[in-house]
């Protein structure tokens, strides 16, 4: 696999270059950018502060919304995207992630249909720039304003329709780790796979997102990263680690016990 990454919503109250200052002391290479942080520095300044400590991009997160759950129209969720798409050709990163939006009291039919139409425009603008996208399923129990998108069967079919190389999908086993239907399918989804994200959690999702340290709850991490890494995942692992059980944490400490617990997986996550 590819080296870990950070994401910033792991260190939301910290700037970037705290967040550079903590992955140089560390070893860690790459940061999953979120877009609401890049407005404190601006894209291209942010961009020449990664280059200049030689950080990767391993995602930038998010686009979407395309169902006007969140109050935007249709044609500005699409607008707002391919802005995100030249945004992460500027970063460099190696993948946009996106969010299908909340169903809105729309039909399942006209939900997909209008998602396949938005990610089709977006998929000829990333080609264009050279970026990968990534949809992310979201755990219905915490995120069902954010995404009708919720399992993985429901995902593969939107990327089938859109028929794309452009498209993947995102694994966040927080939202999909402790569904056995997922480890089922998991060694056919490699190939599909542009990023996994790592988060743990005492029990499924349900209201508020509250991850736990990695390790310390019920997602199967290692059985997870044995498969991934015998299917020959190489992309990048995103530690996102956010919620009222490390809330009370400092930064500080949610990394150096991240990287420690990690560490157990030296011959299969390179560092």
């Amino acid at each position: 696999m590819k080296k870990i990454a950070i994401s910033q919503l792991t260190t939301l109250r910290w700037d970037i270059e705290q967040e550079i200052a903590a992955a140089n002391k560390r070893g860690i290479r790459g940061l999953g950018m979120w877009r609401p942080k890049l407005d404190d520095h601006g894209v291209e300044h942010t961009a020449e502060l990664l280059f200049e400590n030689r950080i990767s991009v391993s995602s930038l997160s998010w686009a979407g919304g395309f169902t006007g759950s969140d109050g935007r129209s249709f044609s500005d969720a699409v607008e707002d995207a391919i802005e995100a798409v030249r945004e992460a050709q500027i970063l460099g990163a190696s993948t946009l992630v996106v969010l299908a939006g909340g169903r809105n009291n729309h039909i399942k039919r006209h939900l997909h249909k209008t998602l396949c139409s938005a990610l089709r425009e977006i998929c000829a603008a990333a080609e264009a720039h050279d970026v990968e996208l990534a949809l992310e399923p979201i755990h219905p129990g915490c995120g069902d304003e954010w995404s009708f998108v919720t399992d993985i069967r429901a995902t593969l079919d939107v990327i089938a329709d859109v028929g794309s190389d452009q498209l993947g999908l995102v694994l966040d086993t927080y939202h999909l780790g402790m569904d056995t239907d997922m480890h089922q399918w998991l060694p056919e989804l490699i190939s599909k796979l542009h990023l996994v994200q790592l988060g743990d959690a005492k029990q499924s999702p349900f209201g508020e997102m509250n991850r736990c340290l990695l390790g310390d709850g019920n997602v199967p991490i290692p059985e997870l990263l044995e498969t991934l890494a015998s299917g020959g995942y190489d992309r990048w692992v995103e530690i996102e680690l956010l919620g009222a059980d490390v809330e009370a944490l400092d930064y500080d400490t949610v990394l150096n016990h991240s990287m420690t617990y990690m560490s157990r997986f030296g011959d299969l996550v390179k560092f």
